[in-house]
């Protein structure tokens, strides 16, 4: 609000949802396209009370450009011959039939009682505290990981959600997708890039996939580096979005699957 204020006398609408954008891209939280419109056309409202309406035209904040596959960066990281059993043998906590359930996992992720926001299924989003989940969190596949700054937000489409940037708090945790090649493949993906940031939790989708938890930096340029790394080797840029459902640590898939864990360090969960 306060730069559409400095700007609204000396440029159109649209130029000052361009230049907002380009500002907030240097954020260190995502401000999403709804909130630069709102505030633009609050802004212009106040000056142009006897002039009628206007319109902004539909703009967008551009999502990061991600970088191709290299196959060739891939394939060296791959011949290191680690494999998921490797992966399984090296986590601190041993993930066996007396390994932590669903429940304490969580617990140790998300410490307190923060919001949460599960899912059964992609469309069945409730964002509500941690206890509100408790003997529950095994039977849900999806979670967002990262705690949610409130029960709803503003959708980018306009609409009250429970799950959307706008309701979702700071990063805590990035997660990276390989759903590209073998288990061992993802399995030694996975341990070179806890070379470069510490690797919490890695977690079987129930489907071809594992799902990679690591702890965010509090830098987001640090974090955007190290995720980029990650989608150069095969990585899905989707689960770059902090409001991205991923897989709930020993939850079940639509189809019956258990999300098993295969890698678990909790003291990784408190690093800076």
């Amino acid at each position: 609000m306060t730069a559409t204020n400095k700007l609204r006398h000396h440029h159109q609408p649209a130029e000052c949802a361009r230049i907002i954008a380009d500002l907030c891209r240097g954020a260190r939280r995502e401000v999403p396209p709804n909130e630069i419109d709102a505030a633009i056309r609050k802004g212009f409202a106040d000056i142009n009370r006897t002039a009628g309406t206007f319109h902004v035209p539909t703009y967008r904040v551009s999502a990061p450009k991600w970088p191709e596959p290299d196959l060739e960066a891939r394939a060296k990281v791959i011949a290191s011959g680690f494999s998921l059993a490797d992966l399984w043998e090296s986590s601190p906590v041993r993930m066996d039939d007396s390994a932590p359930g669903t429940e304490a996992i969580i617990d140790a992720l998300f410490p307190g009682n923060p919001l949460l926001c599960c899912g059964a299924g992609k469309t069945a989003a409730v964002t509500n505290t941690r206890e509100s989940f408790r003997g529950r969190l095994a039977d849900l596949q999806l979670v967002v990981p990262s705690p949610m700054s409130a029960m709803t937000g503003l959708s980018q489409d306009g609409r009250q959600s429970q799950r959307c940037l706008d309701n979702t708090g700071p990063r805590r945790y990035l997660v990276v997708e390989c759903d590209e090649g073998t288990v061992d493949e993802q399995a030694a993906i996975i341990a070179h890039l806890s070379d470069f940031a510490p690797l919490v939790l890695a977690v079987h989708s129930g489907g071809k996939s594992l799902h990679a938890w690591f702890k965010a930096h509090a830098d987001e340029q640090v974090s955007r580096r190290f995720f980029t790394h990650a989608v150069r080797l095969g990585g899905d840029p989707a689960t770059w979005c902090r409001c991205q459902f991923v897989r709930m640590p020993g939850g079940v898939r639509d189809n019956g699957a258990k999300q098993l864990v295969w890698f678990f360090n909790p003291s990784s969960s408190n690093a800076n």
